[in-house]
């Protein structure tokens, strides 16, 4: 079995190119929710962390638009629009997640490279007790 410090680096320390390179059952490990994203925005990676904290299975969030059906509070300039207007992306905000009515603040990074396939969202709700 793998340890959770054998596979990444912390939320704002853990790079692309190492995203790139992890497993599904490596990303469930991870202490913060991952998303990852077609060019398209469909959701083609989400972890288990994820899962549980929104109240989301993986089953009903693979294949749909994050931003169009599953996280709609996030389609906005801030997070889904700077994916199309940078080409490279690597920066943490702190945002509001208004998922159900319920305001959760959050800390996201969003990473995305010129070369890279997927798009990242990585969701972390520490600030908040998670």
């Amino acid at each position: 079995m793998l340890e959770a410090t054998s596979i990444c680096d912390g939320f704002v320390d853990i790079d692309l190119e190492r995203l790139e390179t992890l497993s599904s059952e490596e990303t469930d490990m991870l202490p913060y929710g991952v998303v990852a994203l077609d060019q398209e925005g469909l959701v083609v990676a989400y972890n288990r962390t994820e899962a549980r904290l929104a109240g989301l299975p993986a089953a009903s969030v693979i294949g749909s638009h994050f931003f169009l059906s599953i996280a709609q509070c996030m389609n906005n300039f801030m997070v889904a629009q700077r994916f199309e207007d940078e080409k490279e992306l690597d920066t943490v905000i702190n945002y509001m997640l208004t998922f159900r009515m319920r305001p959760t603040p959050v800390r996201l990074r969003l990473l995305q490279g010129a070369a890279a396939s997927r798009r990242w969202i990585l969701v972390d709700r520490s600030m908040v007790g998670g």
